[in-house]
Formats: structure tokens, C-alpha cells, sequence
């Protein structure tokens, strides 16, 4: 997908890629007469003139009316920082933030990779979304973290320079992928398994709910704590081996309770009985499986932490697991013949 650059008012060029620029227009921070920019093209040229598809699908969607209230704050304008990003890497990945002066992003203590030198941070208790919050509903907050063995702290990572740019990275925890969800394309909100956030947006709201289904609660892999995630900016979440997203429009998927990665609004999250008493037991796929229904996204893993941890363990020496490398008839007889 293509990367494209414009410039503002104030002649600052900003990096956009291809997917956002509909929503940068609708935003007005590129108009008709912004000068843009691609590879592959002579030079800077008028977006109206390059683009104007996009300033047709923005008169019809303000003919049809204002866009939902959940994506604004009181004054129309986004509550959410509006925060640039670049993914590297393929199996272990880390995600790039680029802030303008004053932007913040908030991620889970320990996230953190590397820092350009304006970038400050500060470990607050709270995600920083509702400053006008009281002590009882911060520390009720806080308190709802500690009992599902989160860490209290999120860290606030801000471009305190003036001068330009700064960048902040975060990497992933384990293999697999980073996954970026717009949250103005999902409702305003999204829930997910409560250790896949990784960073987000100042101004997303980062919370965590109780199932309140007995049946998801009990045999889940999530159990009863699920995290939900709320705002209109840009959310990280993290999840492992390889991602599919799928789109439900009323059907019913089953999967594996551990491959659940997230979920849009509009699904409805249950746990089901994996078949015949044989099946369960036997089958090897568990005795539950996660029910998702309705209408809207859902995103998926291959690799679940658990079942990794699982398989490590079982191959580690020191917990009765083999002691040998594959192929080899030595073990540990061979580490010491060859010096380890």
C-alpha cells in the first residue's frame, strides 16, 4: 500500500498512508488545495487535483448526515491524538510512533524499545483519557487493574520538543503480529484478551470488563476479564503467530478459547460444549469453544501464548522434559563430550 506525504499551513510535511487519507480528508486535515506527494510522481501536486475521488465520497457522506457522536469529542474535533506509525519486522515485531510536539502515547509498562532524544515519559496511574476524573473513580480504576494482575502504572510517552518530530518504539512480547485497529472504524470501542494491549493514542480509554457470562467467565480462555479499549484514535494491540480478520455478518464462527484475539461491537462472545463427551475428551481441541455471532469484526490468532508456554515446559529438562536436541541419541551425555 502506497505511502503518501502532504503539507500543512504551516509547510510541515506529515507521512499517511494510503488507507487513512479518506479519513484525513473528512477530518480536514487535507483539503483540495493541499500540495501532496507519492513516489512515482514528478512533484508536489494540488490533492484535489490528484485525489478528487476522495473529496466526492466526502460530500456524500456529509449529505447524509453528521458522523456518530462516539467518534467526537464536545467540540466535533477528535479526542484522541492523531499519532503516525511505521510496523518493522515480521515475527518479532516492533512499532514505530512518530509524535508531533505536545502528542502523547500511553503503553503497558515494560513496552517500551527506544526513544528519539525529545521524547519524555512518565509512569502515571491512569491512561489519561478523562483528566477531570476524582480520586474514588481513579482509584477504583486502579484498583480493577490489580485484581486482574495488570500492573498499576501506564507509561506517557510525549514529544516534549518544539523544533519537529520525535519517535517512540514498542515491541512485541512474543512472536507474532502487531495488529492496528482504527477505533473510529469500530464503533469507538473494541474488547480484547486482557494481555494483548500494548500502546495507544493519548486519549483512549484503556479498561478492563468482567464477563458477565458464567459460561465464557469459567471456561474462556479469557475467563471472566476481558479488556476494553475506547477513543478514536489508533490502538496497538499484540497477538500471536499469524493474525486472520474475519467479518461476520450474522454468522457464527467457533474457535479455539485461546485463538481469540478481539472483537468489534455487535458480537455476542459465548462458550459452547466442543461436541460429543468423546469428542471432548479425546479430541484434543478442549472441551469448550469460544462461540462468536452477529455482525462485525473479529480478529484471530495461531499461536496463543498458553499453548507456546505449554510447549516450552514440556521440553524443558528441569520439568522432566527431553534432554536432547532432535535427532540426538546423547542428550546430556553429548553437551559434556563436546564441552557445554
Amino acid at each position: 500500500m502506497a505511502t503518501w506525504h502532504y503539507a500543512d499551513k504551516n509547510k510541515q510535511q506529515h507521512r499517511i498512508e494510503e488507507a487513512d487519507l479518506e479519513d484525513a480528508v473528512r477530518q480536514g486535515a487535507i483539503t483540495s488545495h493541499t500540495p501532496i506527494w507519492k513516489e512515482g510522481m514528478d512533484g508536489w501536486q494540488l490533492a484535489g487535483e490528484v485525489r478528487g475521488d476522495l473529496f466526492e465520497k466526502n460530500k456524500a457522506a456529509a449529505a447524509s448526515g453528521p458522523p456518530p457522536l462516539s467518534e467526537m469529542g464536545g467540540d466535533g474535533q477528535m479526542k484522541s491524538h492523531e499519532i503516525d506509525y511505521e510496523i518493522f519486522g515480521d515475527d518479532m515485531q516492533i512499532v514505530e510512533v512518530e509524535l508531533d510536539p505536545g502528542e502523547t502515547v500511553i503503553a503497558e509498562a515494560g513496552a517500551m524499545n527506544y526513544l528519539e532524544q525529545d521524547i519524555g515519559f512518565e509512569a502515571k496511574m491512569g491512561d489519561g483519557s478523562q483528566p477531570t476524573e476524582g480520586i474514588m473513580g481513579g482509584l477504583l480504576a486502579v484498583g480493577k487493574r490489580v485484581l486482574t494482575g495488570e500492573s498499576i502504572f501506564l507509561t506517557h510517552f510525549t514529544n516534549e520538543g518544539t523544533s519537529g518530530k520525535s519517535r517512540a518504539a514498542f515491541g512485541a512480547p512474543y512472536p507474532g503480529k502487531i495488529i492496528v485497529i482504527d477505533l473510529r472504524g469500530t464503533g469507538g470501542e473494541i474488547t480484547c484478551q486482557k494481555d494483548s494491549f500494548l500502546c495507544a493514542a493519548m486519549g483512549t480509554q484503556v479498561s478492563i470488563a468482567f464477563n458477565k457470562r458464567l459460561g465464557s467467565g469459567f471456561f474462556g480462555g479469557e475467563g471472566f476479564i476481558l479488556q476494553h479499549l475506547r477513543g478514536d484514535g489508533k490502538a496497538f494491540i499484540h497477538a500471536g503467530g499469524t493474525v486472520i480478520e474475519k467479518e461476520l455478518k450474522g454468522e457464527t464462527l467457533r474457535v479455539d478459547t485461546g485463538c481469540l484475539v478481539a472483537f468489534s461491537p455487535g458480537i455476542k462472545y459465548d462458550i459452547q460444549r466442543a461436541g460429543s463427551m468423546k469428542s471432548m475428551f479425546f479430541g484434543g481441541e478442549g472441551m469448550f469453544l469460544a462461540t462468536l455471532s452477529g455482525h462485525g469484526k473479529v480478529w484471530l490468532q495461531s499461536l496463543p501464548f498458553s499453548r507456546m508456554a505449554d510447549r516450552i515446559l514440556a521440553h524443558a529438562p528441569s520439568a522432566g522434559g527431553k534432554d536432547k536436541g532432535e535427532g540426538s541419541v546423547l542428550g546430556g551425555l553429548g553437551r559434556l563430550l563436546d564441552g557445554n
